[in-house]
């Protein structure tokens, strides 16, 4: 079968493995339709590097508002699909989103079957564009894939009443994300967090937590963000600022290795109105480098952790700065955590598993076409 995917996604070299395991799978013919640049939501501009691209072909489309993730359109992209002729385009994108509407019209034009990821957990109704948009392409794509659990609930609320499949998409590279030699002080325990400094990702709530803990701990943010002004500001009113360090992002194949420099992993995220965690992509990548996690009960998180780390309440400090002291105070806990971890990561989350997932979704939607 031809199968297109098109998505942004891909632009971070560490998931192009993925597709590999994808290419490998048997009667799959595969290409990847992908803009040849990307601006992140921390404004950092992140070019197509192709990495792993072995087995599949990789069509470069420049977007028109690149990194507005709910309002780009990729230039070309229905002559694309016209020229490579797929029999399924698998739609990375949200059903509400102009690049999904897009991207479901190409397919339609060259009567491929289409199939849709749907993260959204939260039921929200949209304004006149997007809710049109959305139902439209309920009813003309083959399969939708949730990413969480919730995500799938709200697609069927929402009327759609086709095949659905829940699993995450994003797997992990146990090759590129692995145990590696700590690099943190044996006097100092690090709590680290990855991602954009935002107060609904719970960083202020770290920063708070990091006030009762012992002087030894630490806290790493790697990232940035519009509320970093704040935390600064904030690490200051609590008298810890000179155990807080403000480090950039860096590339997704840097990341192994400043887990290593972590005791523990922490993403204490807060639901909002709009929002709530949808996966954690950041715990999973801890958890195959074998760094204990510590997560909220936000969203996705508890599944995504299973029993392999600490849950706290959302927005409960005092929780959140328990957590970190037991496993501050106990290093075999620590490494039990760790441990399960990677073993969860290993069983359920690696990027041939997700791969086989997705190849199975192709199949279903192809006997069904067929019938």
């Amino acid at each position: 079968m031809r199968v297109v995917i098109v998505s942004k996604t891909f632009v971070a070299d560490t998931a192009q493995r993925q597709l590999e395991w994808l290419a490998r799978m048997p009667g799959i013919e595969l290409t990847l339709i992908t803009p040849p640049e990307w601006r992140s939501d921390d404004g950092r501009l992140l070019p197509f590097t192709p990495r792993f691209v072995k087995g599949y072909e990789v069509r470069q489309l420049p977007v028109w508002f690149n990194g507005h993730y709910h309002f780009y359109l990729y230039r070309g992209l229905r002559r694309a699909i016209r020229e490579l002729r797929p029999e399924i385009v698998h739609i990375d994108e949200e059903p509400y989103n102009p690049a999904g509407m897009q991207a479901q019209r190409a397919a339609d034009a060259v009567g491929a079957r289409s199939v849709f990821v749907a993260w959204q957990n939260i039921a929200r109704s949209y304004p006149a564009p997007f809710a049109r948009m959305e139902q439209f392409n309920y009813q003309h794509t083959a399969h939708v894939i949730a990413g969480n659990a919730a995500a799938g609930e709200v697609v069927r609320a929402k009327g759609y009443a086709g095949p659905l499949s829940v699993f995450s998409v994003h797997g992990v590279d146990p090759e590129i994300y692995h145990p590696q030699p700590h690099t943190r002080h044996d006097d100092e325990f690090v709590i680290g967090y990855i991602g954009r400094l935002v107060l609904y990702k719970g960083v202020g709530l770290l920063i708070e937590a990091l006030r009762d803990l012992p002087p030894r701990c630490t806290l790493h943010l790697l990232g940035s963000g519009p509320d970093e002004a704040g935390l600064r500001k904030m690490a200051a009113e609590q008298g810890v600022a000179e155990r807080v360090r403000f480090l950039p992002a860096v590339p997704a194949t840097e990341v192994p290795g400043a887990l290593a420099g972590m005791d523990v992993l922490a993403l204490p995220s807060l639901t909002q109105a709009n929002w709530k965690e949808q996966f954690g992509r950041v715990l999973v990548e801890a958890m195959a480098c074998e760094v204990a996690v510590v997560g909220s009960d936000s969203g996705e998180i508890p599944r995504v952790i299973g029993d392999a780390g600490l849950i706290v309440p959302e927005g409960d400090a005092q929780a959140l700065g328990a957590a970190l002291r037991r496993l501050a105070d106990d290093a075999g806990l620590r490494r039990m955590y760790a441990g399960r971890g990677r073993e969860r990561v290993l069983e359920q989350a690696t990027q041939e598993q997700v791969a086989r997932k997705i190849a199975g979704v192709y199949g279903e939607v192809m006997a069904a076409a067929a019938k």
